[in-house]
């Protein structure tokens, strides 16, 4: 084992493959670029319409109106209305690109959510944050263990070779994540930033996840990658959050003190503020975990008080507005919708959908009561954990890519976390929100947006 974490660490910069398929003429700089401009063009205005258009009329949050805006981008709407067009304006020779500006819009949004958490609510709320989340573990890998064993005999769905516990941990991962950067934007566009509730489902959803990379990891390593892979995924992680944890807030305090002797954030400080972000996003994505954890991580530990005023003024529009819709319009890129397209099919997409609502809502409710929240808590923190989002996206296109799972049953998971997510705001409104925004406990709906 030990002889298996060298090399995972000297290849880090390596190539990782594979690559993308060549045409008879290569691109030239100038022809990414001019690509790229007509794209971002295309993605901020197609996410802040769409965005609307769902506030408006569908109830939903933002978040949840760029992620569709992202898959009618794609292949799914645009290349079958206009193949030719969309191919041309969305060569996959320009997905590199558009990938590298993705990660890093998700990774710098979740850096500034990690700014935001309240550590203090998160104290008074471990204990029931830990239950949850371990309830949201636990109940997603019983249902997989119940179902991938069928699943693993209808072709199409796996690859060939592929053993069933590799399989069978594949799907937990999926089932059991809650969509991190999706519930980030669902909690502070609903005003629960600050909340207990909030900081709970954060704390909770970003435990899950992270464990969720990690058994992705393990499958990786059982089916090719080595063993080292899954060591360097899951000890580099404890070491870098142990590290944060002892030296973090001492050795980032100067950079709130500046800032508060100066009465601004100057250029220097927003300099070494976003290399610290760059380098602790690159420290997560090496190990295997993935970016947007360092670069939440990393939130957690800044200096609080006018030192996050200063940084989300001069940071957030930028993120928020052209940055993460690229996230969205990447994965959306990669989202087939036509791929379940006989009944069989789509009675499994179905009982997948069910079987993953039942184990991460049902999961997680029954864990926040018997914490000791209320039934009206528990449900907006069931709503909430069951959104998969993209983070579901990214997690099936390695599975994917990696030859663990086939187009179809990639579509159905496609499908799944589309479902989740949208229901997940409404579904909050009627369990939590709208009583509690009646009550004055929540702000107006929709006032981040």
């Amino acid at each position: 084992m030990a002889g298996d974490i060298f090399p995972s660490l000297t290849n880090i910069l390596a190539p990782h493959g594979p690559p993308v398929s060549a045409k008879l003429l290569s691109f030239a700089p100038g022809d990414y670029s001019i690509h790229f401009f007509l794209q971002l063009a295309l993605i901020v205005l197609a996410c802040r319409g769409v965005g609307w258009f769902c506030r408006k009329f569908l109830a939903q949050p933002q978040v949840v109106g760029e992620m569709i805006a992202g898959v009618i981008l794609g292949p799914s709407l645009f290349g079958v209305v206009a193949p030719d067009l969309q191919a041309m304006i969305f060569p996959r020779e320009t997905n590199n690109v558009l990938y590298a500006g993705a990660q890093f819009g998700v990774a710098l949004y979740m850096f500034l959510v990690g700014l935001t958490l309240r550590l203090d609510h998160f104290q008074s709320k471990a204990r029931n944050a830990a239950m949850v989340s371990g309830a949201g573990l636990f109940a997603p890998f019983v249902i997989a263990i119940l179902i991938t064993p069928w699943l693993v005999t209808v072709p199409g769905l796996f690859a060939e070779g592929i053993g069933q516990g590799s399989a069978t941990l594949f799907m937990g991962a999926c089932i059991a994540l809650t969509a991190f950067p999706m519930l980030a934007r669902i909690i502070n566009e609903r005003g629960l930033a600050d909340s207990p509730l909030g900081t709970l489902s954060l704390t909770a959803g970003a435990f899950d996840d992270a464990a969720s990379w990690c058994v992705l990891a393990v499958v990786l390593a059982l089916f090719g990658g080595g063993s080292g892979v899954a060591v360097l995924a899951i000890v580099g992680a404890f070491l870098y959050v142990g590290f944060l944890l002892l030296f973090g807030r001492r050795l980032l305090a100067p950079l709130g003190r500046a800032v508060e002797a100066q009465g601004e954030m100057s250029m220097t400080v927003l300099a070494i503020t976003l290399a610290l972000f760059c380098l602790s996003a690159f420290i997560m994505d090496a190990i295997g975990i993935h970016g947007i954890f360092g670069g939440f991580i990393l939130g957690v530990f800044m200096p609080r008080g006018l030192f996050v005023e200063e940084l989300r003024k001069k940071v957030e529009p930028l993120a928020v507005v052209i940055l993460l819709p690229m996230f969205f319009t990447y994965s959306g890129l990669n989202t087939r919708l036509d791929m379940v397209n006989s009944l069989s099919f789509l009675l499994i997409a179905l009982g997948i959908l069910v079987a993953s609502i039942l184990a991460k809502f049902g999961a997680c409710y029954a864990a926040a009561r018997l914490s000791g929240e209320d039934n009206r808590t528990a449900l907006g923190i069931g709503a909430l954990m069951n959104s998969r989002g993209l983070m579901e996206l990214i997690i099936i296109n390695i599975g994917i890519q990696k030859g663990i799972i086939e187009p179809a049953l990639f579509s159905m998971l496609v499908l799944m976390a589309i479902v989740t997510t949208m229901m997940a705001g409404p579904l909050f409104e009627i369990v939590y929100g709208r009583r509690a925004r009646a009550e004055g406990e929540l702000g107006r709906l929709g006032a981040a947006a």
